[in-house]
């Protein structure tokens, strides 16, 4: 199963995404003789093959039902284990228009975390592009390693388990995309900058929760010489939609206005006439809505910047002078482990 190919219908092996309702979503490997629980009951795998996707599966017992969805990196999101935060599709979409990716991109993600962003970036820039992403802590790691590859992401993602603050990319000249989603994101930027392809404008975005991450970052930022700072934060609200049985105002009835010192708006009033021209004309079924009570909360701050062509061969050539210089000084001296 691969997020990037289409088959018709569910086989062993595929990831389908079970929807229930928008709050319960999950993601589910199809095995012989699996089944999956939920209140309803048991929906048996062997139930699942064959089905086209998008189908409905009731229980053996005819308790309930689910959908059997085709994965996509915005269901995934929705459907996937929490490891660490993940990125949702209102954040998501920003960084990747101001990011510019497309296919044939090669952009470079550090800070794996759960792969929410990691499968996006790799629908995006498939089947020639490219997405090197670093994960700093092993366990989480070698998770995301084997959902990518379940997913058929293998050729796309290059994931690889290292410190990036400590250590850098081992990129030079590569990219123009980066993206940051560490707890310090300014210790990475020099070694961000030197990853950029030196003949093409370099974009950037650092993800950080906290407002205090912001500010040391854009300070080295402007010390590095990155270009065209700016801070995002994206806010989104729901609406509920829904269809409403509602009658024909009577319009050819202005409400009469009152003025002058004391006067109060009248209401307008239905008469019995008015009442009767509505009922006879009938009812309509309008589609009517209303914003959600509850909206999706603060989740990070979004920190964009870019490197102009020739910078970032500049900073890869101050980069290597200081290795070497670091090597040679280091040379008489003992290994210690």
């Amino acid at each position: 199963m691969s997020f990037l190919s289409r088959c018709p219908t569910i086989a062993l092996g595929d990831t389908a995404i079970v929807y229930v309702n928008p709050e319960q979503i999950t993601g589910v490997v199809v095995t012989k003789g699996g089944t999956f629980q939920n209140r309803f009951g048991s929906f048996h795998h062997d139930d699942m093959v064959g089905l086209a996707w998008g189908s409905r599966l009731a229980t053996r017992n005819k308790r309930g039902f689910v959908y059997l969805l085709e994965p996509t990196p915005e269901l995934w999101t929705l459907a996937l284990p929490h490891r660490t935060q993940i990125l949702y599709q209102p954040d998501i979409s920003l960084i990747s228009s101001f990011l510019e990716l497309q296919p044939g991109v090669k952009a470079l993600e550090a800070g794996t975390g759960s792969g929410s962003f990691s499968h996006a970036i790799a629908r995006t820039v498939a089947p020639t592009g490219t997405l090197y992403s670093f994960e700093y802590h092993k366990e989480r790691s070698e998770k995301a390693a084997e959902e990518f590859a379940t997913h058929g992401l293998g050729s796309i993602i290059k994931l690889e388990h290292r410190d990036v603050c400590k250590d850098g990319f081992g990129i030079t000249g590569q990219v123009t995309a980066v993206f940051l989603d560490l707890p310090s994101p300014w210790e990475a930027l020099e070694a961000a900058k030197a990853a950029f392809d030196p003949d093409r404008i370099g974009r950037i975005c650092c993800f950080s929760p906290c407002i205090e991450q912001v500010q040391r970052t854009v300070s080295v930022m402007q010390k590095l010489n990155y270009h065209d700072i700016r801070m995002y934060e994206v806010l989104s609200r729901s609406y509920e939609v829904q269809k409403a049985d509602t009658d024909k105002l009577p319009l050819e009835h202005a409400t009469p206005k009152v003025s002058g010192p004391g006067s109060k708006t009248k209401k307008r009033q239905w008469s019995a006439t008015d009442v009767e021209a509505s009922a006879a004309e009938g009812g309509r079924m309008n589609l009517v809505s209303k914003p959600k009570a509850a909206v999706r909360g603060h989740t990070s701050f979004l920190t964009f910047a870019m490197v102009l062509p020739g910078q970032a061969e500049a900073s890869a050539e101050a980069s290597a002078g200081a290795d070497a210089g670091s090597s040679a000084e280091g040379g008489g001296g003992e290994a210690t482990a």
